[in-house]
């Protein structure tokens, strides 16, 4: 039995560069970094003092006042994001057919800032003044049952939780909802915001912060540079609405392009280190390929996990070259991380965004700070400015923590 088509009909967008999609998009073809002097603690006494914060975002534009004090930033953030994602489909505050509408998000942290507040209250001033709402605010599915509640998803709700591949894997996952027959249509994508001391001191100890930085955030997201000392810790959301595709056509829908496949794997060789001869991933990529019937030379386009680690970026070179041999160096590649910083659980569903658009309008984000190629690094990345390409496939890259691998293909729909 062939199985069902999915598509993307809406898109939402939280960043560093800008509260929609739109923003997002434009942010990145003019090479704009979000990355910036950390306002939301103070960070002088740690080596990192940078990160790419969302700007400008009050929950109060999207929901009721006494609905945000209850859930975390991570969930509000999300539930903006989703709210776009509808109405740029095309669909109802509430679903037509709410027992065929599922959700399927993703975040790695979750509502961690939510519990760091209270424990501080907590100790500083006893149990009584401790928000009641604070575990039901922190759990990882907040920002799922959210968004099920205001637009009245009734069917699965599903949250991943893979680090770094999150959001990757949970588009994955909703993409099988649909081609299950399970539902009509998925929201899915993924969320985080934890832009918080915990957070940069413990990973500033892991030595995967740059640290030099600080007086130019701008320049300090390098993936593939030379220069480079690590990622940029940021936060953001990504959500979509996928679609099978005719119920899409049948309500006339605008289809921004197919999710044609996908995969995970993992490394099962240690937390933080990738597998030194990076098998995990290319195992995930060669998968993600046959599950969208797709030969490597019909790739037009890599969105890079490209951290702009000193591991990462060298041994994603090597995996891509494995995988797609000589028609590696014919194939664009680039960071959006290299604007961004790394969203963690809503790295993978920005990178989506970046493959939707570059389907849809036919240019390709550059990759910035990308100076001094390492030589290691001899793929073509798209430096500094962006590109005017025919994309009709592209493929997405995310390795996280935990040896955890996901990527996804896109490729332009054609009845």
């Amino acid at each position: 039995m062939k199985q069902p088509r999915v598509v993307i009909t809406g898109m939402g967008a939280i960043t560093p560069l800008g509260n929609s999609t739109q923003e997002f998009w434009q942010g990145l073809l003019a090479g704009r970094s979000g990355v910036r002097r950390i306002t939301q603690f103070d960070a002088s006494r740690l080596p990192c003092q940078i990160a790419g914060e969302i700007p400008d975002f009050h929950p109060e534009d999207y929901m009721d006042r006494k609905v945000a004090r209850r859930i975390s930033r991570c969930a509000q953030i999300a539930l903006a994001a989703a709210q776009e994602a509808v109405r740029d489909a095309g669909l109802p505050d509430s679903m037509p057919d709410p027992e065929r509408a599922g959700v399927a998000m993703g975040t790695g942290f979750g509502g961690i800032d939510v519990i760091q507040d209270n424990l501080e209250v907590y100790r500083e001033k006893g149990f009584e003044r401790v928000n009641p709402f604070a575990l039901p605010a922190s759990i990882l599915n907040l920002p799922a049952f959210v968004i099920s509640q205001l637009f009245r998803c009734l069917g699965p709700s599903v949250t991943i939780t893979t680090a770094c591949a999150t959001s990757t894997q949970s588009i994955g996952e909703g993409v099988e909802l649909i081609r299950r027959g399970v539902v009509d249509l998925v929201i899915s994508g993924g969320t985080e915001a934890v832009v918080r001391d915990i957070a940069i001191a413990g990973f500033s100890n892991m030595r995967a912060l740059p640290v030099n930085y600080n007086d130019r955030p701008a320049q300090a997201s390098r993936p593939f540079d030379l220069d480079r000392e690590g990622f940029v810790f940021s936060e953001g959301t990504g959500v979509f609405v996928l679609e099978r595709s005719d119920h899409a056509l049948g309500r006339g829908a605008r289809i921004y392009c197919e999710v044609a496949g996908h995969a995970a794997s993992s490394d099962g060789y240690h937390v933080a280190i990738p597998e030194p001869e990076a098998a995990g991933s290319i195992r995930c990529m060669r998968w993600a390929l046959r599950d969208a019937g797709l030969n490597p030379d019909e790739i037009d386009y890599i969105n890079a996990h490209g951290t702009g680690t000193p591991i990462n970026d060298p041994l994603e070179t090597r995996a891509i070259k494995t995988v797609f041999g000589e028609h590696a160096f014919r194939i664009p590649v680039s960071s959006t991380k290299s604007m961004v910083g790394h969203a963690m659980g809503a790295a993978g569903a920005l990178e989506a965004i970046a493959c939707a658009q570059t389907i849809a309008t036919g240019w390709i984000h550059p990759t910035i700070n990308l100076d001094q190629p390492d030589p290691e690094c001899d793929l073509d990345y798209v430096p500094h400015q962006a590109r005017q390409a025919e994309v009709n496939a592209a493929l997405s890259n995310s390795f996280g923590l935990g040896g955890q691998n996901a990527c996804l293909v896109f490729k332009r729909y054609q009845d």
